[in-house]
C-alpha cells in the first residue's frame, strides 16, 4: 500500500510539472516580443544607436472608439557617439528599462498610436565634456511619441521618440540631454 501511495505521489508530481509547464508556454506564447533598432540626435552634437528587446504581455484596458491602452516593457543598450571638441568621453554607453503606455487603435492593417513612458537608464561615464557633466551614471528617462504597428500580423513598427534623460535633481549639476529618435521594430 506504501508503495501505491508512492507511486500515486509522484503521477501526481509529474502532472502537475507537466500541467504547469504547459500553462506556462501557453502564457508564454500569448505574449509577443519585439527587437528595436533606433537612431537619434542631440544636442551639443551627440548621435546615438540604440538596440531594444521589447516584450508585449497583450494587456489592454479602455476601449474608446475604435482604441485602447495598452503597456509594453522595453530593454535598451545604447551608444552615444560625442562629435563634439573636446569630448572628454567620445563614447558612452547607456542601459535601461521603460514601460510604455500607449493608446493604440484596436484593429486593421494599420494601427497608430501615441505613447509615453518614464524609465531608468545607467550611463558608462559621467562626463561628455570638460565642462558637461552628468553628475551621476543613474538618470530617468523621460519618453513621448507616436508610431504606428502594421503588418498583416502586427509585425511590424515604427515611429518617432522625443526623449530627455537626467537624474531629477538627484545629484548637481543636472544638465540633461534631449534625443530626437526614429525607430523600427519587428515582433515575433
Amino acid at each position: 500500500m506504501h508503495k501505491k501511495k508512492s507511486v500515486w505521489q509522484k503521477c501526481s508530481l509529474y502532472g502537475a510539472l507537466f500541467g504547469s509547464l504547459a500553462l506556462a508556454s501557453a502564457t508564454a506564447h500569448a505574449d509577443q516580443f519585439g527587437l528595436q533598432i533606433a537612431g537619434g540626435v542631440a544636442d551639443h552634437d551627440v548621435r546615438k544607436a540604440d538596440v531594444g528587446v521589447v516584450w508585449d504581455p497583450n494587456w489592454t484596458w479602455w476601449e474608446i472608439g475604435g482604441f485602447h491602452f495598452t503597456v509594453v516593457g522595453e530593454a535598451h543598450v545604447a551608444y552615444w557617439d560625442i562629435r563634439e571638441n573636446q569630448a572628454s568621453n567620445p563614447s558612452i554607453w547607456e542601459f535601461g528599462l521603460t514601460p510604455m503606455f500607449r493608446f493604440i487603435k484596436s484593429s486593421g492593417w494599420f494601427r497608430p498610436y501615441v505613447e509615453a513612458g518614464v524609465g531608468v537608464r545607467l550611463l558608462s561615464h559621467v562626463r561628455e565634456t570638460e565642462t558637461r557633466t552628468f553628475s551621476s551614471a543613474f538618470q530617468f528617462a523621460d519618453v513621448v511619441g507616436v508610431g504606428a504597428q502594421f503588418g498583416a500580423h502586427q509585425n511590424y513598427q515604427a515611429g518617432f521618440r522625443f526623449q530627455h534623460l537626467s537624474n531629477a535633481g538627484i545629484e548637481h549639476p543636472n544638465p540633461g540631454i534631449n534625443f530626437s529618435q526614429i525607430y523600427l521594430q519587428y515582433n515575433f
